[in-house]
């Protein structure tokens, strides 16, 4: 007997809640529409005017519910159709339609719409062709190019790999030296083949694999293929490269010498 009475009691109860629930959204609901927010949509948490609820967009001045296809989520952006298509679908006319993987490929992680090709495996239209690798080659990872590089040693050519001849006085150089070799230091490379640089007197070896391949001391400076002792002319000094010069201060370059204003300088010949 108590038992029923206290189901009874806690049915009123909850019956009395709905009632109070329902009275109440449907106060809210008319406090909105009176403050011209449309039904299923709420005040802007900042600034003004009104957004709609998850699940409705916007259009003509009203929340509509959204029309959720097959294999797609709710969004929360007000922009868009407020749906995206599930991980391993992609939108196709308003629906989301599986994404068709072809062999020898697999589902983008990042994306989850689209699909990449194996490693080995160069796209081809819809499909992963395979990359054909030539005797002494390798697999590379860039995405552009043949997909494959030559060995040391080797050099593309011919969609092959070829050997590289290093002639006398050279070595295997890096990638970018399209022959594939580089002459030693105090050789240069005239065709295929390393000749010896003639470094003349009061000269040196230079750095860079290009011109001469020497540079003169400094105090010298270059006269055809040679290195001739730089005339440094009274009241001038060796410039900053050593290879020429510049008047001391106050004197200015007059032709091959230095010379200075009158005003500039005292009766003993020095300058102020």
């Amino acid at each position: 007997m108590n038992r029923t009475i206290l189901k009874l009691g806690l049915l009123a109860g909850a019956l009395t809640m709905l009632a109070t629930g329902a009275g109440t959204a449907a106060a809210t609901e008319a406090q909105a529409s009176a403050a011209g927010i449309p039904a299923n949509a709420r005040a802007r948490e900042y600034g003004t005017g009104w957004q709609c609820n998850r699940g409705y967009r916007a259009e003509d001045g009203n929340c509509v519910a959204v029309t959720l296809p097959a294999n797609a989520y709710l969004t929360n952006a007000s922009y868009g159709n407020g749906w995206s298509c599930r991980h391993g679908f992609r939108e196709i006319d308003e629906s989301c339609e599986a994404v068709l993987v072809p062999p020898n490929a697999y589902l983008s992680a990042m994306s989850g719409d689209n699909w990449l090709c194996e490693r080995g495996y160069r796209r081809v239209g819809a499909t992963c062709k395979a990359i054909q690798v030539p005797a002494n080659g390798y697999l590379t990872e860039s995405s552009i190019g043949s997909g494959w590089d030559c060995e040391r040693g080797y050099r593309a050519a011919n969609g092959g790999c070829v050997t590289i001849v290093v002639p006398a006085n050279a070595y295997l150089a890096v990638a970018f030296e399209s022959s594939g070799w580089a002459c030693d230091s105090g050789y240069r490379k005239t065709g295929d083949a390393c000749s010896e640089i003639e470094v003349p007197a009061h000269g040196y070896l230079s750095r860079g694999s290009y011109g001469k391949g020497w540079d003169c001391d400094r105090g010298y400076r270059e006269a055809g293929t040679a290195c001739i002792a730089v005339q440094v002319p009274e009241n001038a000094h060796l410039d900053f490269t050593g290879n020429d010069w510049e008047c001391d201060k106050p004197f200015q370059k007059r032709q091959n010498a230095c010379a200075a204003d009158d005003l500039l300088l005292s009766d003993d010949g020095r300058s102020h």
